[in-house]
């Protein structure tokens, strides 16, 4: 075994390993969500997440379920068998079994082959990412997005004078306030949500406090003087943008409609895609995320690998 394998060092997500995570992440042409910087941050307290820095390779631990720990493995390459041997043996007083999350199909296939019947693949389809062409959300042209464009242009007609604009500190405390609105109405409409609603509060309040250190890009629309929309995210890859919040007033018509094209129009330029993460499963975010027409569904699977 590799003797960097042997002993894995894991620790809790620092602001400071930013540049270490991102100079994996932003080159390895992987759009995988999971991967984002600002997403490990942000989630930590929620997933008690740590990492382990190794030449070309993050890996992430977090817990499953709150019960069992799952790893995620950011890199160029699929993991060698050192890696994953590594991760076998740690995970014998885990469980006794290895979780690798979030694993594309690719990967997976490739491990399916290696190691046959000493691994199980289930596919997430709940946790598949949405990646779209920016082109496509900022024009919205052609008949499968004609519905919305009659959002958008409701949206216009009602409020032609709306503002867009960049996202700033100074615009925190009523985008707080929105997203309260917004977790408030969601809950009444599906209870059952509760648990995931307060987790994302808290990752909302992570990065607001951490903005400028984790190089978030947000914008924001406003009617009136006042904060009807917002969106922030940051790059997953050197040409996709992760939307990581997205929230609106549900009580105006075209407000998500408008805020997520009018993002896709002020990106910086380097951005062609926009990943707009995951369903969770939610019917109605399906059919919302679904009638965008993605670019591309990016499947994962998680892999249990049997007891050594």
């Amino acid at each position: 075994m590799n003797a960097i394998y042997t002993n894995l060092n894991f620790k809790p997500v620092d602001i400071d390993d930013r540049l270490a995570v991102q100079a994996i992440g932003l080159h390895s042409g992987r759009r995988n969500c999971n991967n984002t910087f600002a997403n490990l941050v942000g989630w930590q307290r929620v997933l008690s997440t740590e990492i382990c820095i190794l030449p070309e390779m993050i890996i992430t631990r977090y817990l499953f379920g709150r019960r069992q720990p799952a790893y995620i493995i950011n890199a160029v390459t699929v993991p060698d068998d050192g890696i994953i041997g590594a991760l076998r043996e740690r995970s014998r007083g885990e469980g006794g079994v290895l979780r690798l999350n979030a694993v594309e199909d690719s990967w997976a296939e490739e491990l399916k082959g290696r190691y046959g019947d000493d691994v199980s693949v289930e596919p997430l389809r709940d946790s598949y990412d949405y990646i779209y062409q920016r082109e496509a959300l900022e024009r919205l042209h052609g008949k499968e997005l004609k519905a919305k464009r009659n959002h958008v242009n409701k949206f216009l007609s009602e409020h032609p004078d709306y503002v867009y604009r960049p996202l700033t500190r100074g615009d925190f405390d009523e985008c707080r306030k929105l997203a309260q609105l917004w977790r408030e109405e969601v809950h009444h409409d599906n209870p059952w949500y509760g648990n995931t609603i307060a987790s994302e509060q808290e990752m909302i309040e992570c990065i607001f406090q951490n903005w400028e250190s984790l190089d978030m890009y947000g914008g924001l629309i406003a009617v009136e003087g006042r904060i009807v929309a917002f969106s922030c995210g940051g790059a997953v890859t050197e040409d996709t943008f992760d939307t990581m919040i997205e929230k609106a007033d549900r009580n105006i018509d075209g407000a998500f409609n408008i805020i997520n094209q009018e993002m896709a129009k002020h990106l910086p330029a380097q951005f062609r895609y926009i990943n707009r993460e995951e369903d969770m499963g939610l019917e109605g975010l399906r059919k919302s995320k679904l009638s965008y027409h993605p670019d591309e569904l990016l499947s994962y699977n998680i892999l249990t690998f049997e007891a050594l």
